[in-house]
């Protein structure tokens, strides 16, 4: 992104939530230099205006500060956002078959359609996953790549082709090819224990050209800018070594193209030497290392895959190895002597326990002394384990994983244990750093305000009750986590999360007001107005006058084109062919007439309507 314009920007008559205790609200705000100079009454901003000026009007439109997603993989996953279909808030397995037979009419020979994050089979009329039979008559000749959660992957019989799994193909270490009474590999593959072999085949696929991944990468940020996420800070990831795999994000950070600001942490790639990596990678780089636009931000995710407790709540939960600890204090105390921050995936408190005996280890004859680190996820943890924490001044980043894993994990653990899993609103009366987030790309939505919705509803996105309404968060407490709340897990709790004089000026304008709308309509809030350094990254509708040109989608066939990111009911299911099991008591076959009606039946939030109808299971 071109650096901030010289030309003040006045934004009036909105309403802002700016987050910020001493002036809670506001209705305009003058930007000079990509920094917010005033925040007040429309009045009193309209007096700075020039004829150099910029104004724009906010309709009464609610303003809140830019989103900050404090755990995203966004590096890794921009390379790919183009390669990508996606089924996020897609609402029946027919509407999902007909999005991938269409694709894999438009993908050229070799590459796949991937379907790769943000869906779950909960949030289908149909509650239950695509069979491998529709994938393949879906798509008999391109290879498809379905991947679900952290538990299993389908693939149809052009992707086992593609692949090279046949009958005669060993199980890999860490997972399970499904076969048929034969021997034949079916096309299921199973994560058991961990996910690497979901990842290893994905890894096999196709990859864009640099020119491409640049354009990719682009498209992802205009997708979150249109969410209203102007922050993120890189979790690293498999397969994304450093200097090597970053090549892109920083020729986009050096030309001035990035419209989302990027800390990011740096993620071990080499079982069993895992200290070599950040030996290395501490001569590299430093903590704090670039701008406000694109910096280093310490270690993690991963720090040593002994560490590494996978959370598939199909699955039991994992033991780590009994050489965990000694191999993680290798790596801990490194990094406390080189005061790096750093941050360690954790999901189950078995699994903090162990870790925290570590850093508590260190900590004695090494003090962190302030050193920022956090652990990510942690759904199961204790009281007792988040003092222990907050003791050793860490913080913790929370997703919405069981916004997509929340009826596996009551099928294995039950209604009860789920009520505190994570337990986030203990860990703030607790005093503990929080931060809000996605772990997108691979498992959940990138969509933040399915997180939101997650946080102050307490349901998945399958509508299942989770948690009790006195663990389900105020609108205001959860939209902190995703602002000033994740500004701490980059150091930059004095510089954004705030819509406050002095802090960068970065916003979003909203679709309709996040504090007042009912809960089911929190999960289809967009912004229609971003602004990153004081400049317009995304505009729309009213407001499309005042930001940049969409970019052009590359290749041509990429399934952004049609699906350009979380669903709704795009042109693509309008305009497929008829196809159902059977007739709806109410519509017959007119499904799609049903779908797009103003009657009850039309609500996606409640599928079967008040009258009976049945459209959405065809």
């Amino acid at each position: 992104m071109d650096k901030s314009s010289k030309r003040d920007l006045l934004l009036v008559n909105g309403r802002f939530h700016t987050m910020d205790k001493e002036q809670p609200v506001a209705s305009a705000v003058l930007i000079r230099d990509g920094k917010f100079v005033e925040v007040g009454a429309t009045a009193d901003v309209l007096r700075h205006q020039t004829e150099q000026s910029q104004v724009i009007d906010l309709q009464n439109r609610t303003v809140i500060p830019g989103l900050n997603d404090s755990h995203l993989h966004l590096i890794r996953g921009g390379l790919n956002y183009n390669l990508e279909l996606r089924w996020e808030g897609v609402p029946s397995v027919v509407d999902a078959l007909a999005m991938l037979r269409t694709q894999a009419e438009r993908t050229p020979h070799p590459q796949w359609v991937r379907v790769v994050c943000g869906w779950t089979e909960f949030q289908f009329a149909e509650k239950r996953m695509p069979t491998l039979d529709e994938i393949n008559k879906a798509a008999p000749e391109t290879p498809v790549f379905l991947l679900h959660l952290y538990d299993r992957a389908l693939l149809n019989r052009a992707a086992l082709k593609a692949v090279g799994y046949t009958k005669d193909t060993p199980n890999p270490p860490g997972g399970e090819i499904q076969r048929d009474a034969r021997g034949n590999p079916t096309g299921m593959l199973i994560a058991r224990p961990n996910a690497m072999i979901l990842y290893a085949t994905l890894a096999k696929g196709p990859t864009l050209p640099l020119s491409h991944q640049i354009n990719s990468t682009r498209q992802f940020m205009r997708e979150l800018n249109r969410l209203g996420v102007t922050s993120a800070i890189d979790a690293g990831g498999g397969f994304q070594n450093y200097p090597d795999d970053y090549q892109v994000i920083e020729r986009l950070a050096k030309d001035g193209q990035l419209t989302v600001r990027i800390a990011y942490n740096l993620f071990t790639q080499n079982k069993g030497a895992e200290l070599q990596d950040f030996q290395k990678w501490t001569q590299l780089v430093s903590p704090g290392q670039g701008d406000d636009f694109y910096r280093h931000n310490g270690a993690g995710e991963m720090l040593v895959f002994s560490a590494a407790d996978f959370e598939d709540f199909v699955e039991p939960r994992p033991d780590l190895a009994d050489n965990m600890e000694q191999q993680l204090e290798q790596v801990v105390r490194h990094l406390v002597e080189n005061r790096w921050p750093f941050r360690l995936h954790a999901t189950y408190n078995e699994s903090i326990s162990r870790m925290l005996d570590v850093f508590e280890k260190v900590n004695k004859d090494t003090p962190f002394n302030g050193l920022r680190w956090l652990f990510d996820h942690a759904e199961t943890i204790t009281e007792k384990n988040i003092e222990r924490v907050r003791a050793l001044g860490g913080g913790i980043a929370i997703q919405h994983r069981m916004a997509f894993q929340g009826e596996y994990f009551i099928r294995r653990y039950g209604q009860q244990a789920a009520q505190q899993t994570p337990p986030v609103a203990r860990m703030l009366e607790m005093g503990v750093p929080v931060g809000g987030g996605t772990d997108a790309t691979r498992v959940a939505s990138h969509n933040p305000w399915t997180a939101l919705y997650w946080l102050v509803s307490g349901k998945t996105v399958g509508g299942t009750p989770l948690y009790l309404d006195k663990d389900c968060l105020p609108r205001d407490t959860a939209l902190e986590l995703w602002t000033a709340g994740s500004a701490w897990f980059s150091g930059d709790v004095d510089k954004k999360g705030r819509i406050k004089a002095g802090q960068l000026a970065d916003l979003a304008v909203l679709s309709s007001d996040f504090f007042t709308v009912p809960e089911e309509e929190i999960k289809g809030i967009e912004s229609v107005m971003t602004i990153v350094d004081g400049k317009v990254v995304y505009a729309v509708n009213d407001f499309s006058g005042h930001g940049p040109a969409p970019i052009p989608v590359i290749p041509e066939w990429s399934p952004v084109t049609l699906v350009p990111g979380h669903a709704r009911v795009h042109p693509l299911i309008s305009s497929i062919p008829h196809q159902c099991a059977g007739s709806c008591g109410v519509h017959g076959h007119s499904h799609d007439a049903a779908r797009r009606s103003d009657v009850p039946v039309s609500d996606h939030s409640s599928f079967w309507g008040v009258m009976g109808c049945s459209c959405f299971a065809f």
